[in-house]
């Protein structure tokens, strides 16, 4: 029994819906517009009195019930986000105090929508190496840096959270896993100030505080071919096909990359979880999300083949092969 299990899943979602409607209506775009550009059709984004750490609670409170785990044996939480609820501390130590799991460390992981793919290829190393059990979560408000003045990207981002508990034990686990990057397209997507190559000023704009695309199209191309790659790489090393895969979770950016991964890939529309059209794009709460969603629509199976894959700004992306 050297495997690593996954023990249980959970989400959390805010609950005001915005739909296309309301903002095609604020932003001044003719009915459909954003429907026809991203495959979404509604997001949630998240209340003034609401914080990232509360919805990492929410999200890690189903998945530690899934598990059925008791909370000390938890040894590491790690929280994969890039809104984290100040600049300084990280927030995984608010989280895990809120879930009372007192003998857990915490520690933040900012690596953007590949952020959680990133967290539990490393989670799992941990409990492979420590046999101890780790929570896992991806969880943004990204509703928080949205920059109105740019149609094309206000309309993608959501708020979010999903998590997985991972344990010892069983024969399954990671297969396969790819991560890479390219720095090239480093300001592809990027908030310009507020880190510390352009510190926050007086005089500083608003517009500079939140996200800006400078390409969208480069981004796509890039996230696209980041993603098919690692996923071929990851299937190769665990010595599978698509054929193989039973259920892909991508990253859900917008409806066209999920699209033309899994056509890369060959890998067929039923077997593609999706949380786009309901959800938008929560970064590296996407995957975490439409897992979750996944497994509540159709309970994930032993030894059923997971393939997860991600990419986004930075470049920073990778994929994974979980068998369940």
């Amino acid at each position: 029994m050297t495997g690593v299990r996954l023990l249980g899943l959970g989400h959390a979602v805010p609950d005001r819906v915005v739909t296309n409607a309301e903002l095609e209506t604020a932003l001044d775009l003719e009915p459909g517009w954003i429907a026809r550009r991203t495959g979404i059709l509604e997001r949630r984004w998240a209340a003034p009195d609401d914080t990232l750490s509360g919805l990492a609670v929410a999200a890690a409170e189903a998945a530690l019930d899934d598990a059925g785990l008791a909370r000390r044996e938890i040894a590491l939480t790690v929280l994969a986000t890039s809104t984290p609820d100040h600049l300084l501390p990280p927030s995984a130590p608010r989280v895990a105090h809120r879930l009372g799991l007192t003998a857990s460390g915490a520690v933040d992981m900012a690596g953007a929508c590949a952020g959680f793919l990133y967290a539990l290829v490393m989670a799992e190393g941990f409990v492979r190496a420590w046999r101890r059990p780790v929570l896992v979560i991806g969880a943004n408000l990204l509703s928080r840096r949205i920059n109105p003045a740019e149609r094309g990207s206000s309309v993608i981002f959501a708020d979010a959270a999903g998590a997985v508990v991972l344990a010892p034990g069983g024969t399954g686990g990671l297969r396969g896993a790819a991560l890479g990057s390219d720095g090239t397209g480093y300001d592809l997507v990027h908030i310009p100030a507020g880190g510390s190559a352009r510190p926050f000023a007086p005089d500083l704009p608003i517009e500079d505080t939140r996200m800006t695309l400078t390409d969208g199209k480069a981004l796509f191309l890039g996230a696209v071919r980041l993603m098919t790659e690692t996923a071929r790489e990851a299937l190769e090393q665990a010595k599978l096909t698509a054929d193989a895969v039973d259920r892909f979770v991508p990253h859900q950016a917008n409806a066209r990359l999920v699209d033309a991964v899994a056509h890369n890939l060959g890998i067929p529309p039923e077997k593609v979880a999706r949380s786009i059209a309901q959800y938008g794009n929560s970064s590296a709460g996407t995957i975490p999300l439409s897992l979750s969603l996944s497994h509540r629509a159709a309970p994930l199976r032993p030894g059923e083949i997971v393939l997860m894959s991600a990419a986004g700004g930075g470049l920073t992306g990778g994929a994974c092969v979980l068998q369940v």
